[in-house]
């Protein structure tokens, strides 16, 4: 009987001690079970192959960061997205990322996010123009007139001082199709032998693209000799329309250098695209998001470096 309780004493003490164990693991010593940071990313149209390059460099750097970070597609609705956004702010995240439906219908979410406080990054498209981002606010992109000005400086270098242009802009409430646009103009006002012929939005889709520059084939003939994108998905639908038509000499150069484009440039079909940096846009989104929420004191504007992709340096961005 004796061996018996004693086998019994052994039993308890030794169930207590792995109770004692399992209840150190679950309560960490008395504190709480740290929560990763969660950032909210407010799209404005994953249908644009270059936002979806910038959402995965976004994706990836909150990984390495060990930070969650969700996402959602407005498609372009401007009402659509600030809906998402104060969804976010009722959630509770953490920080919340905006690519612009429309740079000049921003305020309502710049407002809302900043009463809320909560940083607010916007990314790509730029609502400020030349101003300073208000307290609370950053934004990390490229300047946009840039990529309008390599445009134009390589369409002048590689056709000459003559010509027929169209610019297929991208939807006309973005700061970068207008940009872009005022920086096309602003290089080619200086020559005057190239006349623009036609100024039309694609809305930055391919197959607009491709429908607009049809309608110029058969309005301006031979006297189209050059176009100029706001995107490299409405330059690669031209390139489309114009193969079809036989037309193989005339210019196009876009913007964005995504892949499909770099391929293109390397295969001789494209003349050339300006690389906006999708994953130094992306990823610095994150990178500023994470230095607000450690304390630090980012810059309220981080500029990414456009630079021109064409047959000469195609090779290194392969």
């Amino acid at each position: 009987m004796r061996k018996i309780l004693a086998v019994l004493l052994v039993l308890l003490l030794a169930v207590g001690l792995l109770a004692g164990c399992g209840g150190g693991d679950t309560n960490g010593g008395g504190g709480e079970e740290e929560t990763a940071m969660r950032i909210g990313f407010a799209q404005a149209n994953l249908n644009d192959t270059f936002q979806t390059y910038v959402v995965d460099a976004a994706k990836a750097k909150a990984a390495e960061l060990g930070y969650t970070i969700d996402v959602t597609d407005a498609q372009e609705d401007v009402v659509k997205q600030q809906d998402q956004v104060v969804a976010m702010i009722e959630q509770g995240y953490d920080a919340i990322m905006v690519v612009p439906v429309d740079t000049s219908a921003m305020q309502p979410i710049t407002d809302a996010v900043t009463e809320a406080g909560i940083p607010l990054i916007y990314v790509n498209r730029n609502p400020f123009g030349t101003d300073t981002p208000p307290e609370g606010v950053y934004y990390v992109g490229s300047q946009e007139i840039v990529a309008g000005r390599l445009q134009g400086e390589y369409l002048v270098e590689i056709m000459g001082e003559t010509g027929g242009v169209g610019i297929l802009m991208g939807i006309l409430s973005n700061e970068g199709a207008v940009k872009r646009t005022e920086g096309n103009e602003e290089i080619l006002k200086d020559y005057p032998g190239i006349k623009i012929l036609a100024k039309e939005t694609g809305e930055w889709q391919y197959d607009k693209g491709l429908a607009i520059t049809e309608n110029w084939l058969t309005a301006y003939g031979e006297e189209l000799t050059a176009i100029l994108a706001n995107n490299d998905g409405m330059a690669i639908g031209a390139l489309q329309a114009l193969e079809a038509a036989g037309r193989d000499d005339v210019i196009v150069i876009g913007v964005d250098a995504i892949p499909d484009a770099v391929k293109l440039v390397a295969e001789g079909k494209l003349d050339a695209t300006v690389l906006q940096d999708a994953v130094g846009q992306g990823a610095g989104g994150v990178d500023v998001a994470s230095k607000v929420l450690a304390g630090e004191a980012p810059e309220a504007v981080t500029w990414i470096d456009f630079v021109l992709v064409s047959p000469d340096n195609v090779a290194d961005f392969q």
